[in-house]
């Protein structure tokens, strides 16, 4: 429990140490659940369930959460049970709208379309082998061709993996900068009203 609280929560309600330690882990598990997303959105050519385009409505009740959640979270310590469930409940389905958000941010940079997904690797591929390999054919003599496919396949392996780490790094980021400006706005409404105007909190 005190794991949840302090991933929905923060570190300015909760009262665990989830903020001082490290969850690398976390946000990687999370770019690789926006990837899947992705990917099968990309792949199937229709939304995955329950992630919707980021549309007006989203953005509304986005911007209704972010603004009053200092308000909803303050007091987290002081209610019934229930009224923490719903507190978690709300602050998950925040980041629900963060993910439907890094979703409709991201897939439309898939430009090339799925049917023509292999003709562009098999191109890419191709391409990348025979710049390589008109490199070295002055230098390598009856070597070039087999120096250009070495050098060609570690130029593709290592896009591929920059393009994976890429992929699970941006959601990520995506996330940690949604929870640094709610930690920000959190702060200022703490120390501007919360403090002064309700001092009696927890």
């Amino acid at each position: 429990m005190d794991y949840i609280e302090g991933l929905f929560l923060g570190k300015l309600w909760s009262d665990t140490d989830f903020e001082n330690r490290k969850h690398i882990g976390l946000f990687v598990l999370y770019g690789l659940l926006c990837d899947v997303i992705i990917l099968y959105a990309y792949l199937l050519g229709k939304s995955f369930p329950g992630i919707f385009l980021f549309g007006a409505i989203q953005v509304v009740l986005f911007i209704l959460l972010f603004v009053a959640n200092p308000f909803i979270c303050f007091r987290y310590y002081r209610m019934p049970l229930w009224g923490k469930v719903l507190v978690l409940l709300e602050r998950l389905f925040h980041s629900y709208l963060v993910l439907d958000y890094t979703v409709s941010l991201l897939l439309p940079k898939l430009t090339v379309q799925s049917s023509d997904l292999s003709t562009f690797l098999i191109d890419y591929l191709n391409g990348t082998l025979e710049t390589y390999t008109d490199k070295f054919a002055g230098s390598s003599g009856s070597f070039s061709t087999v120096i250009g496919v070495l050098a060609g396949g570690m130029h593709v392996v290592l896009v591929a993996c920059l393009g994976a780490v890429i992929a699970v790094a941006v959601p990520g980021l995506i996330y940690l900068a949604y929870r640094l400006i709610q930690f920000c706005w959190d702060w200022l409404m703490n120390v501007l009203i919360i403090k002064r105007f309700i001092p009696d909190r927890r």
